[in-house]
């Protein structure tokens, strides 16, 4: 209980760290009149769309806990679901919410700084990046640790062994809330910001020629608005979700394989520490005026760095006095998550990065048009798969056999669920490289919007580019992250069916061989449903983005003197647009989400839905990498022409660079990072509804 204390104490004083750094970050310059009209501008259109998404997640998450409290009165689900589910979504949204308030009140801001110098702007934007994701890691494990007490609580009259058991299986549902509210979150915000951007470009740079971020675009506000309601509060939410999960997953495998209290409360132990060591490596990030991008990179690394040394040296030390010598073999797994990580964001950056050979062949094949392009960032994406798998095939062997798993398989699943747990210990830097980067790119657009010295503009630009790779490291980092804990949640699902049929009420045991119909059937349609779900999120971007497209060229159209800047064009109607149709395209989304685990439990079983999440992963964890890597090196490609190389802006590479980066954008922002949470959410929903499964799918 102590050590829970603990946990609980360091997520409040990260909390208040986040709160003191704010504090810094408001007292900054906020800029000239024409800066803060803008700034302002994209505030309000940032929280114009999240009252809008609030209050149909509301609705749902109303239908829902009224589903889990009538399920719960026949003891198919625990009374604490539905009460869970609402918290957990609630703290998803919130995680979101407070990222997206302080991204829209420091991209001016960080503008302001790059009138300066480059290393105030960047400082601002880091900063600002800082606060996003040790509010995430805190409010994570602030929800957790006071859970655990709560159920601590209210199980005291069982002995410790069963009481132990009932708050891990209880503490295993708090993150299908979490999970929901991403769903909204990523897919809501990522289809938002893409068709704001893909109708901007197409219009705008591809039609018209005019350069990106030009006020006379009526998308372009709206365009700046995507960057925060996609790319922070969406992401915010998502690796909220990730992060729950992975410590949710291992407390629930710490009881099955034995290792009691301690055993849950050494991968949050570990996720304070992770808490403590972003904050402290937050203070090694500085870089020189006039700085190169690989100086920038550089930076951002040694914060990464030095937060990964500082949990690798204090793990050992957890498990040590925790498990004792006997079980150090966690510790080994523990940093194979954690090197895995480091790896996987560093292949992410070699295939998406201008500094490399992948994204600069990529950039030469636009001499030869758009087709060329599109294939060369097609065939980058798939190739770039490999080494990621194989980190996370690595990864897995060896926290499974490392932990104990040849012995006790059950001590083996543990491994590779804290595995995912090192992974994301250092989370909170890891998301600031990554939330710094829509703060740069709004901070460039606002230099642009407002006129400023073109070397302001040359400043943020280097922030800027230095963001689209720091992003793409960190959707691999969450991807990465998401294969780990979809595994543990798989291992999760079977313990609590198993759980379920010892008792005596179901009778059931598992055939799990590829050659049982009900697995090879799951296996099937768990590869197709990323396919689906990718489809459905790729349509709904398209479709919007058609809708901005005739907007945009209306008002060019038909705004006398918008085309010479004499008029200006009405944002509004583009941010609505945007709203609109990102909300209406997301109920059957969310409906193939969290349906299909349970209609499949229903027709096939509980083998049905461990082939069904076993396929899901093995796909989707391939795709959401393919579309990341393609979307980011088309991202840098078409930037690296852009700073003068093989014409420059304006010539026929970069015309070809920009119809690869358009087709890119919904690829890496949108479907990509919203498959992690499809195959962690439809795993969350196989174990909340492992009990209907088992009573109606198991006849």
């Amino acid at each position: 209980m102590n050590l829970i204390f603990i946990v609980l104490i360091v997520s409040i004083l990260g909390l208040l760290f986040a709160a003191y750094q704010l504090y810094l970050i408001l007292k900054e310059d906020d800029g000239d009149e024409i800066i803060q009209k803008i700034s302002n501008s994209i505030k309000k259109g940032a929280n114009a769309y999240l009252k809008r998404q609030y209050k149909g997640v509301g609705i749902f998450f109303g239908l829902m806990f009224v589903i889990f409290l009538f399920l719960s009165i026949f003891d198919y689900v625990s009374i604490f679901v539905p009460f869970s589910f609402i918290i957990g979504g609630f703290l998803s949204g919130l995680s979101g919410y407070i990222g997206m308030k302080v991204a829209t009140n420091a991209n001016g801001r960080t503008t302001a700084a790059a009138k300066k110098s480059l290393n105030g702007a960047l400082n601002i934007s880091f900063k600002s990046g800082a606060v996003i994701g040790i509010v995430v890691v805190s409010l994570g494990l602030f929800y957790i640790a006071l859970g655990y007490l709560f159920l601590n609580c209210y199980y005291n009259y069982l002995p410790e062994g069963e009481r132990v058991v009932e708050i891990a299986s209880n503490i295993l549902t708090f993150g299908i809330g979490a999970s929901s509210m991403a769903l909204f979150a990523r897919v809501g915000g990522g289809i938002f910001t893409k068709a704001a951007d893909v109708g901007a470009d197409l219009v705008g740079k591809v039609e018209i020629g005019i350069p990106e971020d030009d006020p006379r675009n009526p998308a372009v506000i709206a365009d700046n608005v995507g960057d925060n309601v996609g790319d922070v509060a969406g992401m915010g939410a998502d690796l909220y979700e990730s992060y729950v999960g992975s410590l949710v997953s291992s407390c629930a495998l710490a009881v099955a394989a034995g290792l009691s209290v301690k055993g849950v409360a050494v991968p949050l132990l570990v996720a304070a520490l992770g808490v403590v060591a972003s904050i402290i490596s937050t203070f090694f990030v500085r870089t020189k005026e006039d700085a190169t991008q690989k100086n920038l990179l550089k930076a951002l690394r040694r914060g990464v760095y030095i937060s990964s040394i500082f949990v690798a040296v204090g793990a050992f030390f957890i498990v040590k006095t925790l498990l004792g010598t006997e079980n150090i073999g966690i510790y080994f797994s523990i940093l194979s998550g954690l090197l895995s990580g480091i790896l996987i964001g560093f292949f992410t950056e070699y295939y998406t990065s201008d500094n490399y050979s992948p994204t600069k062949k990529l950039a030469d094949m636009t001499k030869t048009g758009p087709a060329t392009t599109i294939i060369g960032g097609l065939s980058l994406g798939m190739v770039s798969t490999a080494i990621p798998v194989i980190i996370v095939s690595i990864s897995v062997l060896l926290s499974f056999n490392l932990s104990g798993g040849s012995n006790d398989f059950n001590l083996g699943l543990y491994g590779i669920a804290i595995s995912a747990v090192g992974m994301l210990s250092t989370l909170g830097i890891t998301l600031a490289t990554d939330a710094y980067g829509p703060i740069a790119d709004n901070a460039g657009g606002i230099a642009e919007m407002s006129n400023q010295d073109p070397e302001v503009r040359k400043r943020t630009d280097a922030l800027d580019s230095l963001g689209n790779t720091t992003a793409a490291t960190g959707k691999g980092f969450a991807i990465g992250s998401a294969a780990l804990t979809a595994l543990a949640f798989i291992a999760a699902y079977k313990d609590s069916i198993e759980n379920m049929a010892k008792s005596g009420v179901y009778k059931f045991e598992f055939n799990l061989s590829i050659l049982n119909p009900q697995v090879l059937i799951g296996l099937f349609i768990g590869g197709m449903i990323t396919f689906l779900f990718s489809s459905k999120t790729m349509d709904a971007v398209g479709r919007a983005a058609s809708k901005i497209v005739v907007e945009v060229r209306r008002q060019f159209k038909e705004i006398p003197g918008l085309m010479e800047g004499k008029a200006e064009p009405d944002y509004a109607s583009c941010v609505d647009i945007c709203t609109k149709s990102s909300q209406r395209e997301l109920i059957t989304i969310a409906v193939i989400a969290i349906a299909t685990p349970i209609v499949v439990g229903l027709l096939l079983g509980p083998n049905g839905v461990a082939g069904l999440l076993a396929g899901s992963t093995v796909t989707g964890f391939s795709i959401a990498i393919m579309m990341s890597n393609s979307g980011g090196a088309w991202d840098n490609a078409k930037k690296y022409i852009e700073s003068g190389v093989l014409g420059g802006k304006g010539s026929d590479c970069h015309k070809a660079a920009v119809v690869g980066d358009t087709v890119g954008d919904p690829f890496k922002d949108t479907t990509g990072p919203s498959i992690n949470i499809l195959i962690k959410l439809m795993s969350m929903v196989s174990i909340v509804f492992g009990a209907l499964i088992l009573a109606f799918g198991n006849l």
